[in-house]
């Protein structure tokens, strides 16, 4: 017999009081905000100084809104465009679940355009300070995912497999915590070591393309072991959604790595 590993049972809802329900998974996207917010007030200060701090905190509610716009209208758009074409009431259920990391990055990123021509900031060496923040959300969603049980991996036999609620009786892949240890640590602790080489702040962008390559890299290795959405399965040649849409974030993570260097 296969030794499996119990899934944890953990209730999605953190506590739930009268009319309002409390979700490990909305949990996760509010934690994130503030945790990198406040990484965020330290990366800026410098040297050099990139914004003020007073910057960094109206900066949140921007982010915010570019997190929560962009990840739903990603989700739509990529995801579920057809079912939200005949149901558009239901883009407006977010607490439904169905977020996009590839449109709330989209989001976030016109945000911060805006923000920064607003306040007259340099945008790409802003951009390199949110980027060192950005893995904060990322592990902090994988494992709201974990809890929930969805966006499990394929079936496997791997000794650490798991029998997830939703999966079926096959034992699978824990691949959300594979998302949250290589989005999440794995590429907090290379974007925060970069941040402090000065040859690499010397070049604006540069660790912005070092966040959209590592996770591009990181998304297209985890999806050979996450099972693909129902709804999509798999697309050419075995590839999932997530390889493709990742495909032109490492394109341009490279762009900004291999750049001739400039000011700005």
């Amino acid at each position: 017999m296969t030794f499996v590993i119990p899934f944890p049972a953990i209730d999605p809802v953190l506590f739930e009081v009268g009319p309002i329900v409390v979700r490990w998974y909305s949990l996760a996207y509010i934690v994130g905000l503030i945790a990198g917010w406040r990484h965020l007030r330290v990366l800026v200060k410098g040297p050099p100084a990139i914004m003020k701090v007073l910057d960094a905190d109206d900066f949140l509610l921007w982010a915010t809104l570019g997190v929560v716009l962009g990840g739903r209208l990603g989700y739509v758009l990529f995801y579920k465009f057809g079912f939200y074409m005949d149901n558009p009431l239901a883009i407006l259920q977010v607490w439904r679940g169905g977020m996009s990391f590839h449109g709330g990055l989209l989001g976030v990123a016109v945000a911060g355009y805006l923000f920064t021509r607003r306040r007259a900031i340099p945008f790409l060496p802003a951009a390199d300070a949110v980027a060192c923040v950005a893995p904060i959300g990322l592990f902090l969603g994988r494992l709201a995912n974990f809890i929930n049980g969805e966006l499990f991996g394929r079936p496997s036999d791997v000794p650490w497999a798991m029998v997830f609620p939703g999966g079926g009786p096959a034992p699978r892949h824990p691949s959300q915590l594979y998302e949250a240890a290589l989005e999440g640590i794995v590429l907090f602790a290379v974007l925060n070591v970069l941040w402090r080489v000065e040859a690499v702040r010397a070049r604006p962008g540069f660790v912005l393309g070092v966040l959209l390559a590592g996770y591009a890299l990181a998304r297209a290795a985890v999806e050979l072991f996450r099972q693909p959405d129902a709804h999509i399965g798999f697309l050419m040649a075995g590839t999932t959604m997530g390889q493709w849409l990742s495909a032109p974030m490492l394109a341009l993570g490279l762009y900004f790595m291999l750049r001739p260097r400039r000011a700005g």
